[in-house]
């Protein structure tokens, strides 16, 4: 089997982001989550992604639940990094937070609470969800280090972090991965990110490979999506921005069915090629598209072809920004 590595942790090209069975797109049924779960393990996944916030708190239960059969075979990635902001009837969902917080003590509040409810020993890569501006950056992961001098975390990594923090973080103890959104239509990490991570060999985890379903064409209008789906609150799922963008889809989707495959399948392999460090984690709720997803792996592409996708969805030419400007601001430090 073909594995790629986030540091020292050796994993399948292809991850699973689990945070669509619980949160932010609505959720599925739990036996259907799990079955889910147990149909990437067969496919050879090797790599989970959860949070505390998702949900908040309960797609650590699902996914703890789901992989427990399995979890010597597995490497499963959480984060923390946020207040989990308190309704009147317990922990609020979407947004679910009270501003940042990276405060060393929290850091090992929120480590020792995730191994809980993931119902594991040891957490095989924590990531600051977010930078706090708040605290140095030198201060959390100085905690995060004593969790894996204390066999709690195998590996540490960065969410949504700048060039400039992650070399900063990786002064103090190795980064194994950061994760950031990246696909054909966000590039934000190239300029500055991905040299940063091939300069100090940290593995690259893009999260939204496939613009959040956009750019699988699942999503041909913003009356598809719940009234409580996160995307309504992104600018590019604005109706009007849709209506621009299917534009690119339809060269992408075009593209994909010259060569016989998805444009899910096409938009991932192109992910794939920008780098063998690079370990993408669509979501999939549903087993045929997480069997899709798997197969891009294996989709191999030449540089004229690499060239030719990027070129279908050039950001430039994407209406709406992927964030509201205050996530923005949260994004990227």
């Amino acid at each position: 089997m073909t594995t790629r590595k986030l540091g020292e942790l050796e994993v399948f090209p292809v991850g699973l982001g689990c945070m669509g069975m619980s949160h932010a797109y609505g959720g599925q049924d739990e036996k259907d989550a799990i079955a889910t779960l147990r149909r990437a393990v067969e496919l050879g996944v090797t790599l989970f992604d959860t949070a505390e916030v998702y949900g908040p708190f309960t797609n650590e239960v699902l996914v703890g639940k789901g992989l427990k059969p399995v979890r010597d075979q597995i490497k499963i990635a959480t984060k923390f990094g946020f207040n989990i902001a308190q309704g009147e009837n317990g922990p609020m969902q979407v947004p679910g937070t009270a501003g940042l917080n990276s405060r060393p003590e929290h850091v090992r509040e929120v480590a020792e609470a995730s191994l809980k409810r993931l119902g594991i020993d040891v957490i095989d890569l924590f990531y600051q969800h977010r930078v706090d501006p708040d605290v140095p950056i030198e201060e959390t992961v100085g905690a995060m280090a004593e969790l894996v001098r204390e066999g709690k975390v195998r590996a540490l990594g960065l969410s949504e972090a700048g060039a400039a923090t992650i070399r900063r973080a990786h002064a103090v103890h190795p980064i194994a991965a950061v994760q950031s959104e990246y696909s054909l239509w966000t590039r934000d990490p190239e300029p500055e990110v991905l040299p940063a991570c091939r300069d100090l060999g940290i593995g690259f985890v893009p999260f939204s490979p496939l613009g959040r379903g956009f750019l699988a064409g699942a999503i041909r209008s913003s009356d598809q999506l719940g009234s409580d789906d996160f995307r309504r609150k992104l600018p590019r799922f604005e109706e009007e921005n849709i209506k621009r963008n299917l534009a690119a889809v339809a060269k992408l989707e075009a593209l994909a069915a010259a060569k016989g495959v998805t444009a899910a399948q096409l938009a991932l392999a192109w992910v794939l090629a920008q780098g063998d460090f690079i370990v993408p984690i669509p979501g999939s709720r549903k087993i045929a598209n997480l069997e899709q997803n798997v197969a891009a792996a294996s989709i191999v592409l030449s540089d004229a072809e690499v060239a030719e996708i990027g070129g279908l969805v050039a950001p430039d030419d994407i209406a709406g920004a992927r964030y509201p400007e205050q996530m923005a601001r949260d994004a990227n430090r």
